[in-house]
């Protein structure tokens, strides 16, 4: 379950979500707010702030059931009991965890320069297709196909300057002079870049699992691999609809010093940039 398990009436309780790695029923106040659409005073993000930069491994131990919890013999408790239970138990082992997780090293400016720089050359080695060979169809639009993350087949029409784009920055490829078909679905596009840019902020060099555009799309920019880094959520936020050099010399905010070492992921590998 991961939505509140008290209503919002009972002000005098604490409110307690299930943490969607630990499997620990913790208080709201231990997850992040999200953003966008789904915002609201209750939405939280599913990860709590403790297991949001475990690695993979780390995560799959701590999701491991207990055998506390598949014991069949244990006495019934009242759902009161239980939930002052799994409160308690749940701040102790959050105190614990974080005891003993190493803290991440302080990001110096040079790691930072180091890390966009090599942001810019995997962006570098993805060279501008050729689009030539587009032709407008009957409507003068062109045919532009993909899947959702549910894998269901869709497809609308475009104009030609942005089936360019897409083409041009290894979003799109082209199948016909007519039909150009995106290469990746919403989800497959945000684990591309995220692994591409190691869960590593292309401005702090924290801790990052959101995507941004280095050009907005409020001046022109769309959703391909050349205008998306990674980026945690307050740079996110803070940047808007800045440039990139405007954002940076403005003051980057510095990343959480409780944040924890973000997984190491390897270099996309050359089939995956040439995609």
């Amino acid at each position: 379950m991961t939505e509140p398990q008290q209503s919002k009436d009972e002000a005098s309780k604490p409110l307690i979500k299930k943490c969607t790695y630990c499997q620990e029923m913790k208080p709201l106040t231990d997850f992040q707010r999200r953003t966008g659409r789904r915002a609201g005073p209750y939405s939280r993000r599913g990860p709590c702030r403790s297991c949001r930069g475990l690695a993979p491994q780390e995560r799959a131990a701590t999701s491991a059931p207990s055998g506390e919890e598949t014991n069949p013999s244990a006495a019934p408790v009242t759902q009161h009991g239980l939930e002052a239970n799994t409160a308690s138990h749940s701040l102790e082992a959050s105190l614990s965890m974080e005891a003993q997780r190493p803290r991440r090293k302080p990001v110096t400016d040079k790691a930072r320069e180091r890390h966009r720089q090599r942001v810019r050359h995997l962006l570098s080695r993805l060279k501008p297709a050729d689009t030539r060979a587009l032709r407008l169809n009957r409507n003068g639009m062109i045919r532009l196909r993909g899947k959702t993350d549910q894998g269901r087949r869709w497809h609308q029409e475009i104009e030609l300057d942005l089936a360019m784009t897409l083409v041009r920055e290894r979003m799109a490829v082209i199948v016909n002079p007519y039909t150009v078909r995106r290469l990746y679905s919403n989800k497959e596009f945000r684990q591309y870049v995220l692994k591409r840019d190691r869960y590593t902020c292309f401005f702090c060099g924290g801790y990052g699992d959101t995507i941004d555009h280095l050009l907005p799309r409020a001046k022109g920019g769309h959703t391909t691999p050349v205008n998306c880094v990674c980026a945690c959520n307050e740079c996110n936020q803070v940047k808007a609809a800045r440039d990139v050099d405007e954002f940076i010399e403005s003051g980057v905010p510095q990343p959480s010093p409780d944040d924890f070492e973000a997984p190491d992921i390897p270099d996309a590998s050359e089939d995956t940039l040439r995609r």
